[in-house]
């Protein structure tokens, strides 16, 4: 059978959106049991893995790691025939989808259909995606901030019920979706070690909006940043999604962004709303991050204004059409990974953006929203919605400004490498985090330096830094600064990431979030080399 076929036919059991599996005994999930008047706590997933592995799911079943609190961070593993290993995803020769639930322990829709799917899939008969994709699904990655259950008009106030769900940040108080760069929380780190070891061809994180109005079910974003070398390729995918996702799923959905004016100014008029902007390119983001590896990185946003069911459930309907996608072109995916690799190992002068804004001006799309009223006083009326505002079903369409990517506003010609010092183990046990080795080399010839001409430090804390933007010139540097060296080369899938961490100009790497504050001053040299001549 095909690989079209075999994608039209993915999930195709589905308990909650199709027919049961005869006689097969299936869980169900505090969502589903509850109809959908509760989100699961943490007990309530690691019990429903726990029966599938009873049930008999030819399933793997592990942790990527502990959380701050000692949880396991649990994953599955699925795929026909089941493999268990990195090495053994990778013989299969099919694309490897990783998909994350849950990093926000708000956003609990990703967390309820990942269990829903991975219960359905274990069941399905016939034809299925788990023939042609190695999936790994982490449904509850923010597993302490998921077990901080509060009231849902305090911990999410523009979401749609159910009444009670998590915290945003983790047990540290970190936004673990800031956190990709600088890896500071154990759950970042237990993530980026799966991504050493798996190397995903995809990576999925599930979230749901909070914001504007919009006639969307779910939105959706690729790695944002100019520098992803898929980033394009992503978007071509995302077009055949939401076709996908309209006719055979019924769902409506669109490029991830929110309206330019405040909710103020949602009056119920048709001259409302002037522009859609997409949210930000930097790499502290996960799906940002993960596009900088030279893989395909979506981002999935459930409407937070819809109900909690509906919200699941187009979660769910997305992530299937996804895989099943991704099924199918499983070999085209893999080959443009590759090829891109061959690129960057075989053209010396490639450009790479380092830093990037929103454009000035953005092409017109027609993009729906919903006409809200006032209501007179400072009452809150529905769920989700601000004081003295309400919903009022009226949606319209228009054509506006579009803001859904980044241009480059710095351009970097990608170097051989970098020389980090051997004595800096807190810099090299960073770049080990992101799976990046930095080696004892031959004598360099030659090497430049950075000298700091100016330094700008934000005077508001984020994430409890003080983040660091530097201005400077490169120029050769001197023969004693290329002592006692590590050499970490620009190659190969990660090319692009290790300019961003290491550039000192980049607007989202090392220097950003304060690892070399103590070496920093105004007309001294910035503490790593560039390379550009091959050791002798």
């Amino acid at each position: 059978m095909s690989r079209r076929a075999i994608g039209a036919l993915a999930l195709c059991a589905a308990a909650v959106h199709g027919t049961a599996a005869a006689q097969t005994p299936r869980p169900a999930t505090r969502a589903e049991r509850t109809n959908y008047l509760e989100t699961s706590h943490y007990a309530d997933v690691v019990a429903f893995l726990d029966s599938l592995r009873a049930l008999g799911a030819p399933y793997a079943f592990g942790s990527i790691g502990k959380t701050v609190e000692g949880r396991e961070i649990p994953y599955v593993i699925a795929s026909r025939p089941l493999v268990h290993t990195p090495a053994e995803a990778r013989a299969t020769g099919r694309p490897i989808v990783y998909v994350q639930g849950n990093i926000h322990a708000g956003e609990v829709e990703g967390k309820e259909a990942l269990l829903a799917m991975l219960r359905d899939l274990a069941f399905a008969k016939g034809p299925s995606v788990l023939d042609s994709i190695v999936l790994i699904a982490v449904p509850i990655y923010n597993a302490d901030g998921n077990e901080r259950f509060g009231p849902q008009d305090k911990q999410r106030t523009e979401q749609n019920g159910p009444e009670l769900v998590g915290q945003r940040p983790n047990a540290q108080g970190l936004d673990l979706n800031r956190d990709y760069v600088k890896a500071e929380a154990p759950e970042t780190r237990a993530s980026l070690a799966m991504f050493n070891a798996w190397n995903p061809d995809v990576f999925v994180d599930l979230h749901t909006t909070d914001g504007s109005f919009h006639g969307y079910a779910l939105t959706y974003s690729p790695s944002l940043n100019p520098a992803a070398p898929l980033g394009d390729y992503t978007r071509t995918l995302l077009t055949e999604l939401r076709t996908r996702v309209r006719d055979r799923e019924g769902y409506e959905t669109f490029d991830y962004g929110n309206f330019s004016d405040a909710f103020g100014n949602e009056v119920s008029t048709d001259t409302t709303h002037s522009g859609w902007y997409t949210y930000d390119h930097r790499p502290r983001f996960g799906t940002n991050y993960y596009g900088l590896r030279n893989r395909i990185s979506i981002l999935s946003e459930a409407y937070s204004h819809d109900p909690f069911e509906r919200r699941v459930k187009s979660t769910y309907a997305f992530t299937r059409q996804l895989l099943s996608l991704v099924a199918e072109r499983g070999e085209q995916i893999v080959a443009r990974a590759r090829v891109r690799e061959e690129f960057v190992n075989s053209v010396p002068d490639e450009v790479v953006p380092l830093r990037s804004a929103l454009p000035e001006q953005a092409p017109g799309q027609p993009v729906t929203y919903e006409v809200l009223a006032r209501t007179g006083d400072s009452s809150r009326t529905q769920p989700g919605v601000p004081r003295g505002l309400r919903r009022t079903g009226d949606f319209r369409t228009r054509t506006m400004p579009v803001f859904d990517r980044f241009v480059p506003r710095l351009r970097v010609r990608r170097p051989l490498g970098y020389l980090v010092s051997e004595d800096d183990t807190a810099l090299v046990a960073r770049l080990r985090l992101h799976g990046l080795l930095p080696q004892k080399g031959g004598v360099y010839a030659a090497a430049d330096e950075f000298v700091v001409d100016s330094i700008v430090r934000s005077p508001r804390a984020f994430q409890g830094h003080h983040e660091v933007r530097l201005a400077g010139h490169w120029h050769p540097a001197p023969e004693a600064a290329l002592g006692r060296r590590l050499f970490l080369a620009v190659a190969g899938h990660t090319a692009p990431l290790v300019m961003y961490l290491l550039d000192p100009e980049s607007d989202d790497g090392f220097t950003t979030w304060n690892l070399f504050d103590d070496r920093l001053a105004v007309g001294r040299p910035y503490p790593i080399l560039r390379i550009d001549v091959r050791p002798r």
